[in-house]
């Protein structure tokens, strides 16, 4: 996995833990917020729950909870947004390698939006940004890493 992508996961694990969102942590915190990002990204919970198994066993209904749990650093209302920060990682699951997209409020830390992609194109980065910018009152900053995926994007 790059360096980017661990430093992300890195800092989604440091907000769970900062939020005290599980209170129990019987399983890793790493597995749960791996299997709820394959949950969001539209993987049935039993494929989720079966597919980790290997790496640790945890039902179906468990994944359910720990997505609702999980959902607790998502906002779901629209307000003024000074910056946001958006980024990719590039992950290994199988045989297949897949991105995973984060948004996240520079200010106040609050995750916007998680999607999972299997390409990373500007068609890709254009459904992302419009669906961060649903939760903005206003056009904020978008803070990015200069890929060229996202110039021809912003610039629209």
């Amino acid at each position: 996995m790059c360096q980017e992508g661990m430093k992300m996961l890195n800092q989604l694990m440091e907000l769970i833990k900062r939020r005290n969102i599980f209170r129990w942590n019987l399983r890793g915190i790493e597995i749960k917020l791996i299997s709820v990002i394959l949950y969001y990204a539209g993987i049935s919970l039993r494929k989720t729950s079966r597919f980790l198994r290997d790496f640790e066993s945890f039902s179906h209904e468990a994944l359910r909870q720990w997505y609702h749990r999980f959902a607790q650093l998502f906002t779901n209302f629209k307000r003024y947004r000074r910056c946001i920060a958006v980024d990719e990682t590039k992950i290994k699951i199988g045989d297949e390698w897949w991105y995973v997209w984060a948004a996240i409020d520079v200010d106040t830390w609050e995750i916007l939006g998680v999607m999972v992609t299997k390409w990373r194109t500007s068609i890709d980065v254009i459904k992302f940004v419009k669906e961060i910018l649903r939760y903005c009152e206003n056009k904020p900053i978008i803070k990015t890493d200069r890929g060229p995926w996202y110039r021809w994007t912003l610039q629209r």
